[in-house]
């Protein structure tokens, strides 16, 4: 009988992010002490996720970022669930922290879905020449045949500026990063209005979307920035609920929870037998 041949398991999984073994660790092939000594939490983010070291207005721009979005209390659909789900289990603070981050989506403020709008609308734009009018015409319009919503624009509270996004807009400016991709968003946000006859001003997630684009990020990168920036709310909440909250919160009738089913019934007589 023939032997059977032991599987080799060499190269199942690898990684160029970092590696650890007696006495020394690496990231991006960097010694892991010297990067403690002298990056910022930003230029280390950048690191880790990029492959290489940021130029100094990247380095600004990612940290005004993950400064941006740091808490937007009840308005958030991160906090409840985080604060119910602490309530719930307060003996379990990372499993409310992670509550809160599984609620964040492409309709819950993900700049990923603005940044995927924005580098094809770019590449429509280089392969055919366009203006930057003519792109966000093209655009918006698609967005409107489909009846969808323009991603990144458009507030439930701010109707004519959203104060964060105006403010990190006003920081990439002073660095040099708001390019291309940044101001065909601002021609996609004027066309929008435009269009729609109403304000439509750009939220948080579409000026983040446009500024980690600049910057170098990937969208796929930028759901975990966006949660990533907004952890320390989330961390806040979360322990507030557990030192100061009502164990297992429920939604009074009172704020708007009521009933829509069938009246009170009997089960048929054939059941219970």
């Amino acid at each position: 009988m023939r032997k059977a041949r032991a599987h080799s398991w060499q190269g199942y999984w690898t990684t160029k992010i970092g590696w650890a073994e007696a006495g020394k660790i690496l990231v991006r092939g960097y010694r892991a002490e010297e990067l403690i000594r002298a990056l910022t939490f930003a230029e280390a983010t950048y690191l880790v996720i990029r492959g290489e070291l940021p130029t100094r207005a990247q380095a600004r721009a990612l940290d005004a970022v993950l400064r941006s979005g740091l808490d937007q209390a009840f308005i958030s659909s991160a906090v409840p669930p985080a604060r119910f789900a602490a309530s719930a289990a307060p003996e379990a603070p990372a499993a409310a922290i992670a509550a809160g981050v599984i609620a964040f989506g492409s309709v819950t403020g993900s700049p990923r879905e603005c940044a995927e709008m924005l580098a094809s609308a770019q590449r429509e734009r280089t392969d055919h020449g366009l203006s930057l009018a003519e792109a966000a015409r093209r655009t918006v319009e698609r967005y409107a045949k489909d009846n969808r919503r323009v991603p990144g624009l458009g507030h439930p509270l701010h109707k004519r500026i959203e104060p964060r996004a105006a403010a990190l807009r006003a920081i990439a400016l002073e660095l040099g990063v708001w390019g291309g991709r940044a101001r065909l968003f601002d021609a996609i946000a004027r066309e929008a209005t435009q269009r729609f006859g109403r304000p439509l001003p750009a939220n948080l997630a579409g000026v983040i979307a446009a500024v980690l684009l600049e910057i170098g990020f990937d969208p796929l990168e930028m759901v975990g920035l966006g949660v990533l920036g907004y952890l320390p709310a989330l961390i806040a909440h979360t322990t507030e609920e557990i030192r100061e909250g009502h164990p297992l919160r429920v939604i009074p009738p009172a704020l708007g929870a009521r009933y829509a089913g069938p009246a009170e019934r009997r089960l048929p007589k054939r059941y219970g037998k």
